[in-house]
């Protein structure tokens, strides 16, 4: 690893496992101090844990690994975040938003709990963790928000979760403008199908495992590779890249 985060500040919200998790675990490796949130204490203490166990063979031991737990649709979990954040870093320089949920449920068959569940979680979380850091975050800071390619390219059933993930893209185009002048930059990270226990269980084993010859490149993706292109937008590689979005989906979105 080339250390491109090294010495820098990191916020990675959902990470206790799954694709937030790999962008963490990129994250530390790159050299941040990493703060990451879950909403299963158990899970985010044994993702802790490991995280810590890598600084401990990596080449930065300086950096640290501290976790909150947290929901991000409730506010009141978003300021415990934030304040820890404050106390131990003073400021943010990469902003990771990864926390989402998702429905199955074809019109006619949606429920009003179903909606308030995945907006509550997808576009109000999105907006209020991103508002709680804002007066934390650095000069020139990255905020990364994870989309999907449901927004554009949806299965049955998924008109809920996709809405909500085309909504997520919308909030960063908007927020680029908000924004300018003060360099912070804002890119929608759009991972297609990737094993991950967050995907079995939405799909179901079975279906997963079906996936990936229906893609470009006949796979379905590693949480890894999702995380080498949010390191890339963290990084100062991606100085001049703002307002896009990147699909890391194995060509899913283009059939």
């Amino acid at each position: 690893m080339s250390g491109k985060l090294a010495g820098r500040t990191a916020v990675v919200t959902g990470a206790s496992r799954g694709i937030g998790f790999a962008i963490a675990r990129r994250f530390v490796a790159e050299g941040a101090n990493v703060v990451i949130t879950g909403r299963d204490g158990t899970a985010l203490d044994a993702a802790v844990a490991e995280l810590e166990r890598g600084l401990e063979s990596g080449a930065y031991r300086s950096a640290s690994v501290v976790g909150v737990r947290a929901d991000s649709a409730e506010i009141a979990d978003l300021d415990a975040v934030f304040e820890t954040v404050r106390e131990r870093h003073g400021s943010i320089d990469v902003l990771a938003v990864n926390t989402g949920t998702g429905t199955l449920a074809p019109i006619g068959e949606i429920t009003e709990a179903e909606v308030d569940r995945v907006y509550g979680t997808n576009v109000k979380g999105t907006i209020f963790t991103m508002q709680k850091a804002l007066p934390l975050l650095s000069e020139h800071a990255s905020v990364i928000l994870t989309g999907s390619t449901a927004s554009i390219r949806m299965a049955p059933g998924q008109s809920v979760y996709g809405a909500s993930k085309a909504a997520i893209r919308a909030l960063a185009r908007g927020w680029v403008v908000d924004l300018a002048g003060r360099g912070i930059r804002v890119n929608v990270l759009s991972p297609g199908a990737t094993r991950t226990p967050g995907l079995t269980e939405y799909l179901g084993a079975d279906v997963v495992e079906q996936l990936g010859p229906e893609f470009p490149l006949g796979r379905i993706g590693e949480p890894d590779e999702i995380a080498a292109v949010a390191a890339f937008l963290a990084s100062d590689d991606a100085s001049f890249v703002t307002g896009t979005e990147y699909f890391v989906d194995g060509g899913a979105a283009q059939i």
